[in-house]
């Protein structure tokens, strides 16, 4: 006999509530083992897998790929023997307490760095142990790992559980054969056509996407199996549910969903959600919540030009103009701390931050994310060439992290690669200003009492009109183009 353990998907961390299914990397009746990968999520933050913390055998899946599922929502169902239970102690369920979070949480600063190393070391470590050790000892170590990526914790102190008033049936775990499946799909009870079930919800996937729509489902008792969905490809929409409850208040089967009124736009509808959603929610806050105010200037980017080239030309690991306009942006915000701050609504106060932590902005195929560069203010051009290139590698390759993509104190925009000369930026809420760096092309530009052909830049910046009067802003973009128009302005901070 076995046990038929139901994996939730766990608790994301950094605020993260929901995550669409990208790519099974497991099918029905594969082999797994503890902590490896079975499928691949996209996040509002980045793209990630999500490691089992059991071993054994897949019994069912749920959700189809492109579905986006709530955070506790079923993932899958593994029967394990008995020393594969649960490492905390033999918590069913998902080894989750009732938020649905698997074993031990994410870090909450989401470290990258020592996690990566410590989810080998504990992964290798459980491997080698896994077939030679009784039950007893497989229950004193935990899996721990919650996405890979994110890092792992060692295993949680021993503690009481609260377990919830009324844990629902599919949450625990029941002794069956192997391979059947935790939940197996039954005829559906009561209702004239089928549509109705009474005190649960049908195992497998369904044609739905907002967890909203299996929510008044669940509580109407309405079978979403029993319904055609009205949607693209045959997907169920909360008009659908509703259309299903008030046929069978007047006793007959559901009627087609509603033709459109004429004043509806119709078109391709292209749900914002993922990075494009996040995206959007966050440059509407910025709009709604900053009073932002925009100053530029033109600048004669030619002996900055010359400085990179010179610097190349030295020998050593290659220098980019990004770095240096980072550099040039560091020392700018050490003149005028004002714009590297935040503002507590709640509080009523500007918080200046000590750290410069950098975002810049990266286009990708899934597109426009902002990694952040940690202690900007601390490296050199060479270490922020080195950070930029292997930033916006993993951001190209989707293997940013939320920690990769969050706690940025001011951003550098360069839409300049856009082809493009000038921009108005958004702010990156909660940031407070952005500098943005138009392409650098031939103008003509007096130069030393006489007309010449230079190589002029435009650079942008907003600003939050909360933290600074347009002053300050204007003594740091003067500051910034003084730079990049004279190197050697940078040597008087260096």
């Amino acid at each position: 006999m076995a046990q038929v353990l139901e994996f939730r998907l766990p608790d994301l961390g950094e605020g993260l509530t929901e995550a669409e299914i990208v790519r099974w990397l497991v099918e029905v009746g594969d082999v797994v083992a503890v902590d490896q990968p079975v499928v691949e999520v996209e996040t509002a933050k980045a793209m990630v897998d999500v490691p089992c913390p059991y071993g054994g055998v897949v019994t069912a899946r749920f959700g189809e790929e492109g579905t986006e599922m709530p955070v506790g929502a079923p993932l899958l169902t593994v029967a394990v023997g008995e020393s594969g239970a649960p490492a905390d102690g033999g918590t069913s369920g998902a080894g989750a307490s009732s938020d649905g979070a698997s074993g031990a949480r994410a870090p909450s600063d989401g470290s990258p760095g020592a996690g990566s190393a410590s989810s080998g070391s504990s992964r290798s470590s459980r491997s080698a142990g896994s077939s030679g050790s009784s039950a007893s000892s497989a229950s004193s170590a935990s899996s721990g790992n919650v996405l890979v990526g994110y890092g792992t914790s060692e295993a949680p102190s021993r503690r009481r559980r609260v377990r919830p008033a009324s844990v629902p049936a599919a949450s625990a775990a029941v002794p069956v054969p192997v391979p059947v499946p935790e939940r197996a799909p039954a005829a559906p009870e009561g209702g004239a056509d089928g549509v109705f079930v009474r005190d649960r919800e049908p195992a497998g996937p369904v044609a739905v996407i907002s967890p909203l729509v299996r929510r008044l489902a669940r509580e109407n008792g309405v079978d979403l199996r029993g319904l055609s969905g009205s949607g693209p490809e045959g997907l169920i929409l909360r008009a659908d549910v509703e259309n299903a409850l008030r046929a069978a208040a007047r006793g007959h089967t559901p009627a087609p969903a509603p033709v459109p009124d004429e004043g509806v736009v119709h078109g391709t509808r292209i749900p914002l959600r993922g990075v494009r959603g996040a995206v959007a929610d966050k440059l509407s806050r910025s709009r709604r919540e900053i009073p932002d105010a925009t100053c530029w200037v033109d600048a004669d980017a030619t002996e900055l030009l010359r400085a990179r080239t010179a610097m190349n030309a030295a020998g050593g690991p290659k220098v980019s103009l990004l770095a240096l306009l980072a550099r040039i942006c560091t020392a700018a915000l050490a003149r005028f701390p004002d714009l590297n701050s935040t503002v507590d609504l709640e509080a009523r106060e500007v918080v200046r931050l000590e750290e410069v932590h950098l975002g810049f902005a990266a286009q990708t195929e899934r597109g426009l994310v902002v990694p952040v560069v940690r202690d900007a203010h601390a490296r050199d051009a060479e270490s922020l060439t080195a950070e930029f290139a292997r930033l916006t590698e993993a951001a190209r390759a989707g293997t940013l992290t939320p920690a990769d993509l969050t706690g940025g104190t001011f951003t550098l925009n360069n839409y300049g690669v856009f082809g493009v000369d000038g921009s108005t930026p958004i702010i990156n809420h909660p940031e407070a200003a952005m500098l943005g760096v138009g392409r650098i092309v031939p103008k003509p530009w007096v130069h030393e009492g006489e007309l010449a052909v230079r190589q002029v830049v435009q650079l942008s910046f907003t600003f939050d009109h909360r933290v600074c009067d347009g002053g300050t802003a204007g003594g740091f973009l003067r500051y910034v183009a003084d730079c990049v128009e004279q190197p050697a302005v940078l040597l008087r901070t260096l």
